[in-house]
């Protein structure tokens, strides 16, 4: 990846406004055109989006777009349409016992609602946060509910897949179960038994990197350092780790950029909330340190890994071993191609990648770490790159907003146009909002604004 050392925030704020103008009529026309009892749109077919019955998982990105474009222009229109749309939609995903996705449908909707509300942007309506609280707390006790023990304290949110399957995907759900406990949420178990959901997101976290994440230390042939593993399979008989393994990437023993993007998202986040925990909550768990070391390790080799394995640009082709990579001349050494009938990019990624390279970035310069510029400079050039004509749709009847995004590759759900080999030109929900949600953070850069976080102010990193 050529990073580009002087790019700032503000020097985007011309393209970010340009894209908050084209996310507007997209917002709205999908709102109008959805058929919601088919189910929640994830990816667009020939510019519209549609369902793609597995899971209910991306509902939230849906209405939480909405937000997001509320919160970036003030335009009321958008907030409106998200406080209609959620109290009506959302309940039901929040008692949601069959997936492991709580974090994406309920921190997009009712976790952005209370950061409105504790940023000020909001009235503070007593009952009105007192419910955007509870549908939090309780969603996050569900998903902390899909629990494998692994003894000694720690276990994994188990996905969708099984109480045997641990997904890379979690890392970026579990700033929903931290919340939650920084809003006072206890889990109850058998016997009224205390479950603190901080100590199994944390628990969680030390798996996804231990089983995960590789760090070139010899673990296997294929350990490269920052390559990361789709899903890891456990024996639930007598707890022991068994393999890695893929659902939506080509291999176990490859890197689907799509999970490596939700590990640097997640452990960058994770970090950011770390640091304003007082060492006294953390301790049942771990020091402190220790704790910090294992995220910051996490980060720094999926975030090392990415600079590598993308283009020049920062767009990643949609896995790291995707055969047809063989036919394209230098994949990594020249420009991002959606066009290049070989193996599609996926922007969905990138733009998930971008933040957490940015808030690492700004988490270690922050505690004073080596090297924090680079990451910084590096989500800056990936945003750019997004926010291109190459990326960014500004057509108004396309429904998406970030072109080029994959869905589910081995599957073969990603559309494909007529005369074309592979996946082009089409969006997906998840890819779209993070765009929005990365503009935003860099929007707040440039106009020096509230610094922005899921878990609200005061805490954010300067």
């Amino acid at each position: 990846m050529n990073i580009d050392d002087a790019i700032t925030p503000a020097d985007l704020l011309p393209a970010i406004r340009r894209m908050w103008e084209a996310s507007a009529g997209k917002i709205i026309s999908i709102d109008k055109t959805m058929d919601r009892s088919k189910g929640a749109p994830v990816h667009t077919v020939r510019g519209r989006y549609a369902p793609r019955g597995w899971t209910e998982w991306t509902q939230g990105f849906e209405f939480g777009s909405a937000l997001l474009q509320f919160d970036a222009t003030g335009d009321a229109r958008f907030l409106d349409l998200a406080l209609a749309r959620i109290p009506a939609e959302m309940p039901a995903h929040v008692t949601d016992f069959g997936v492991h996705d709580h974090g994406f449908n309920q921190m997009s909707t009712y976790g952005n609602l209370r950061r409105l509300v504790a940023e000020g942007r909001l009235p503070r309506d007593p009952w009105q946060s007192a419910y955007f609280d509870l549908a939090l707390r309780c969603s996050a006790a569900v998903q902390a509910h899909r629990w494998t023990d692994l003894g000694d304290g720690e276990g994994f949110i188990a996905s969708f897949n099984g109480p045997h399957s641990l997904f890379i995907d979690t890392m970026r759900s579990l700033r929903l179960l931290v919340l939650a406990d920084r809003l006072g949420h206890v889990m109850k178990g058998e016997g009224d038994a205390a479950i603190s959901l901080l100590g199994r997101a944390l628990a969680h976290a030390r798996a996804t990197a231990r089983y995960n994440v590789f760090y070139g230390e010899g673990r296997d042939i294929y350990d490269v350092r920052g390559r990361t593993a789709h899903e890891a399979i456990f024996n639930v008989t007598n707890r022991t780790f068994r393999s890695v393994a893929a659902q939506q990437g080509y291999t176990g023993y490859s890197t689907w950029t799509r999970g490596l993007s939700w590990a640097m998202c997640g452990y960058a986040e994770l970090l950011e909330f770390i640091e304003t925990t007082p060492e006294a909550k953390l301790a049942p768990f771990g020091a402190k340190a220790a704790i910090v070391a294992m995220m910051d390790k996490a980060a720094a080799a999926t975030c090392d890994f990415y600079l590598i394995h993308t283009a020049t640009d920062g767009i990643p082709y949609w896995d790291t071993g995707a055969p047809g990579l063989s036919d394209i001349a230098d994949p990594y050494g020249r420009p991002s191609d959606p066009a290049n009938g070989f193996e599609p990019v996926d922007s969905s990624a990138a733009a998930i990648a971008a933040q957490g390279l940015l808030r690492y970035g700004a988490w270690r310069r922050a505690s004073g770490g080596e090297g924090a510029e680079r990451y910084v400079q590096a989500g800056l050039t990936v945003a750019r790159t997004l926010l291109s004509e190459a990326y960014l749709s500004t057509e108004p009847t396309h429904q998406g907003l970030v072109l080029h995004s994959q869905y589910h590759r081995p599957n073969g759900w990603d559309y494909t146009p007529p005369g074309r080999q592979t996946p082009y030109g089409e969006a997906t929900m998840w890819g779209d909002y993070h765009m929005r949600e990365l503009a935003l953070y860099l929007q707040r850069l440039a106009e020096g604004g509230i610094y922005l976080t899921f878990f609200g102010p005061p805490g954010g990193v300067p």
